[in-house]
């Protein structure tokens, strides 16, 4: 094994040993173990700067909490950290059972240190695996704890689409960061990389994980159709997280 193998594994560990070191169970332990993982992860990892965007993403919904913004604040706090889970976990396995990293993030993992790209694109890869495949299995399972049904014009619902303008707000604070050079990128001519990530939007993925849990919820008494879908999910977003990944000239 190479030094520089070497050294990756033992990264890889610590990320592992930092999520798992104390029970995840409130916003304020997401948090805490981003800014770990925030504080372990280099500049050229990739999975750096997923990381922050979703960092920054968590403390923007806690601050929407200390606010009153929710209408159902006990259904929007455990979807909160029912969805961060699923991260956490991936990272986890990558590291403990690598055979069980969902292929939806097996492309950000395969290119955490691959030169040439921008650290946008490893953000919105990470959004992308993160919201279109984990987000619907979150939402299913936070209302089956809650016994709540996911459908439109409820409260949950209206909770979950205010999140779509923290989200896009903070995207783009973000976006304007590392497209500015506070993060390596000086000098960089970023237009072609715009012209990619543009393809991609989390109003949209967000909608599209609403509707896929609700297809997810009327399949749960059908476990073989469920898993099915859940297979199908998994493949489509690895491959779009692919195309987000592409190194652009």
């Amino acid at each position: 094994m190479t030094n520089g193998t070497s050294g990756a594994a033992s990264a890889q560990l610590h990320l592992a040993a930092i999520i798992t070191a104390a029970p995840v169970a409130t916003i304020d332990d997401v948090i805490r173990v981003m800014q770990g993982l925030d504080g372990a992860l280099d500049a050229s990892d990739g999975l750096k700067w997923f990381n922050l965007l979703y960092l920054k993403v968590t403390q923007a919904v806690q601050a929407a909490h200390s606010a009153g913004t929710w209408q159902d604040p006990a259904w929007l706090t455990l979807l909160d950290v029912v969805f961060a889970g699923f991260y956490f976990e991936a990272v986890v396995n990558l590291q403990r059972a690598p055979a069980k990293v969902a292929r939806a993030w097996q492309p950000l993992f395969d290119a955490r240190r691959r030169p040439g790209l921008a650290p946008i694109q490893f953000a919105l890869a990470g959004m992308n695996a993160h919201i279109n495949h984990d987000l619907p299995l979150a939402v299913v399972e936070t209302c089956r704890e809650l016994a709540l049904i996911p459908t439109d014009d409820s409260p949950e619902h209206r909770d979950y689409e205010t999140v779509n303008d923290i989200l896009e707000t903070v995207e783009a604070q973000v976006k304007q960061t590392f497209a500015t050079g506070m993060v390596g990128e000086v000098d960089r001519d970023l237009r072609p990389v715009d012209d990619l990530v543009a393809m991609w939007s989390v109003r949209k993925a967000r909608e599209t994980a609403w509707n896929d849990a609700e297809i997810l919820w009327g399949l749960r008494a059908e476990p073989p159709l469920a898993q099915a879908f859940e297979l199908s999910l998994d493949r489509l977003v690895g491959l779009t997280s692919q195309g987000l990944l592409t190194v652009v000239a």
